[in-house]
């Protein structure tokens, strides 16, 4: 098991097979971190996180907000439930 995978989060206490998993399998974590909030948690080891951010509309000169969905592999050693902030990679 790995301890560090090189973003700041602490290592689950159970124990996975996942060959997806970034702790306990072969899957490198890279690129672009993204921070978002589980908005659905109920697809079998998939997860949809939802980030918010907000756009500059020039010619209202005001903000809108806008937001993304991501669909993400949760392994069975981490265990996350909707409404929970998540980083993904």
């Amino acid at each position: 098991m790995k301890t560090n995978i090189g973003i700041d989060v602490k290592s689950p206490e159970g124990v996975c097979t996942d060959k997806k998993c970034p702790f306990h399998g072969e899957l490198p974590v890279r690129g672009q971190v993204i921070e978002g909030v589980i908005k659905s948690a109920s697809m079998i080891k998939t997860v949809v996180v939802e980030r918010t951010f907000l756009r500059n509309v020039p010619k209202y000169e005001r903000r809108e907000r806008r937001f993304s969905k991501y669909h993400a592999h949760i392994p069975d050693c981490i265990k996350v439930k909707r409404g929970d902030v998540v980083k993904i990679a």
